[in-house]
C-alpha cells in the first residue's frame, strides 16, 4: 500500500501501518470463516438436528440477531476503549461459539453457540474500520474500508472451498472444533503485535461515561443525515448476497434448480470472487470520483433485482446455467455496494463519533439480511418449498430501502457542501 501526502494531524501510513491494520483484518478474516460456515453445513445441521427450514434459519437469524443489536454497543465500546481491547473480547467469544457448535449435543445448545459467536463477530468489523482510522490518512478510507471487506470475502472462499470439503471428508465435529484453531492464532498474532495507534498520534482522552454520554452519542450520529444515509445504503446491498451465502444459496441451488452440490458451491465460489474484483473498482473509483458513491448503490441493487427477477420468473423448472452465473456474478458486487454506507457516515461524523456511526450504518445491511432469512424459511415452510414466492420477499425491502435513500441523497449532500465551505473558511482565517 503505498502513502500519499497527507493532511496536518493525518496519521503516516506507511509498512508499519500496513502490517498492524493486517492483524486486525485477519481477525476479521477468520471471524467471517466462522460466520459463513453454517452456509455451506445448512443441509449437515439440518439433517444433524433433524430441523425444518424455519428452524434451520433460525440459526442465521440468531447470529444476525445478536450481531446487530451489538453494533451500537460496539461502536460505543471502541470509541472508549479502543480496538485492541475489543478485539480480544471479540476473538476469544467468536472462537468459545465455534468450538461449542462442533460439540453442541443438541439444537438448542447450537443455537446458544451460534449467538455467541455472532456477539464476538460483531466486534471485528467496526473494529478494524478504527484501526484503519487510526493508522491511515483519511483520503484512505474508502480503498481500506473495500480491501477489509476483500479480505472478509477471503474467509468467505474458505468457508466454501475449504470448510465445505472439510465437512465431507472429516465430519462435524473435526471440521468445526479444527477452525476454531484459526481462533487462537489469530488472538496470539493481536496480543503480541496489535496496537491502536501510531506514536505520536494518541487519540484525546476519552470523555465521561454514564447513560448520558451515551445517549447524545448515539443522538448526534443519528441527527447527521450522512449517518442515516449510510444505513440505508448498507440495509439495500448487502442483504441479498449475505442471505444466499450465508444459508439459503446451497438450498437453492440444489433443491430448486437441480444442480450438484459441487456445481452449486462453485457458484457460491463464484460470488465470493465477484465480490473480490468489484470491491477493488468500487474502492479505486469512490477514492477519485466521491460523487459516484450513490450511483454506484443504486446501480447495483437495480442490477440485483433485475437478475433476481429474470432468474425467478423464468419459465420451467429450471433457470439455465448462464443465468445463474450471471445472477452470482452480480451478487457479488452487493458486499462492496454496502461498504459505500460506511463511505456517507465517515465525513457527517467527528473521529471521536466513528465508532458509533459505524454502528449504526453496519447494523442496516445485517437487520435486513436477519428479515430476509426468517422470511425465506417461513415462507418454504408456508408453500411447500416454493422457492419462487420465498425469494420474492428480497423486493420488498430493496423497495424499501431505495425510498429512504433517494429522500435522504439530497439531505446528505447539502450537509456535505455545508462542511466543505465551512473548512475552507476555517482553513483562511488559520495563522500562518
Amino acid at each position: 500500500m503505498t502513502t500519499h501526502a497527507a493532511l496536518p494531524g493525518d496519521p503516516p501510513g506507511g509498512r508499519r501501518a500496513a502490517a498492524v491494520w493486517g492483524i486486525g483484518v485477519a481477525v476479521y478474516f477468520v471471524a467471517v470463516i466462522f460466520r459463513t460456515s453454517l452456509g455451506v453445513a445448512g443441509l449437515d445441521a439440518a439433517d444433524r438436528f433433524d430441523v425444518n427450514a424455519s428452524a434451520l434459519s433460525t440459526f442465521s437469524i440468531l447470529q444476525l440477531l445478536v450481531y446487530a443489536g451489538m453494533q451500537i454497543p460496539v461502536g460505543l465500546m471502541v470509541d472508549r476503549l479502543g480496538t485492541k481491547k475489543v478485539l480480544t473480547l471479540g476473538v476469544v467469544l467468536f472462537t468459545v461459539g465455534q468450538l461449542g457448535f462442533a460439540l453442541a449435543p443438541s439444537y438448542g445448545t447450537a443455537l446458544a453457540a451460534r449467538a455467541l459467536l455472532g456477539c464476538g463477530d460483531a466486534m471485528t468489523f467496526i473494529s478494524v474500520l478504527r484501526l484503519g482510522s487510526r493508522w491511515f490518512p483519511a483520503r484512505r478510507g474508502p480503498l481500506i474500508g473495500q480491501v477489509a471487506a476483500l479480505f472478509g470475502m477471503a474467509g468467505n472462499l474458505v468457508s466454501t472451498l475449504v470448510i465445505a470439503r472439510m465437512l465431507h471428508g472429516m465430519g462435524w465435529t473435526a471440521t468445526f472444533a479444527g477452525s476454531a484453531g484459526a481462533g487462537v492464532l489469530v488472538l496470539v498474532l493481536m496480543l503480541v503485535f496489535l496496537k491502536d495507534h501510531p506514536k505520536g498520534h494518541e487519540p484525546p482522552p476519552a470523555q465521561h461515561a454514564g447513560a448520558a454520554f451515551v445517549r447524545k452519542q448515539i443522538a448526534l450520529s443519528w441527527r447527521e443525515p450522512g449517518t442515516r444515509l449510510g444505513m440505508w445504503v448498507h440495509f439495500t446491498t448487502q442483504f441479498p448476497a449475505m442471505v444466499f451465502l450465508l444459508l439459503w444459496g446451497i438450498p437453492f441451488l440444489v433443491e430448486a434448480q437441480g444442480l450438484s452440490r459441487e456445481t452449486a458451491g462453485s457458484l457460491l465460489t463464484l460470488v465470493v470472487l465477484s465480490n473480490m474484483t468489484v470491491g477493488l473498482v468500487y474502492g479505486q473509483v469512490i477514492a477519485r470520483h466521491h460523487a459516484a458513491r450513490a450511483p454506484l448503490a443504486l446501480g447495483t441493487v437495480g442490477a440485483t433485482a433485475l437478475l433476481w427477477a429474470a432468474t425467478l420468473v423464468h419459465p420451467g423448472d429450471h433457470a439455465p446455467m448462464w443465468l445463474l452465473i450471471t445472477l452470482c456474478a452480480v451478487l457479488g458486487a452487493c458486499g462492496p455496494a454496502s461498504m459505500i454506507g460506511f463511505d456517507f457516515a465517515r465525513p457527517a461524523n467527528p473521529p471521536q463519533r466513528q465508532g458509533t456511526a459505524s454502528g449504526i450504518v453496519n447494523m442496516g445491511g445485517f437487520v435486513a439480511s436477519m428479515t430476509t432469512l426468517l422470511a425465506v424459511g417461513v415462507l418454504l415452510d408456508a408453500t411447500g418449498d416454493n422457492y419462487r414466492i420465498a425469494f420474492s420477499s428480497v423486493f420488498v425491502l430493496e423497495a424499501l430501502g431505495i425510498t429512504q435513500i433517494l429522500r435522504l441523497r439530497a439531505r446528505t449532500a447539502r450537509r456535505e457542501r455545508e462542511r466543505l465551505v465551512a473548512s475552507r473558511v476555517e482553513a483562511v482565517h488559520v495563522p500562518a
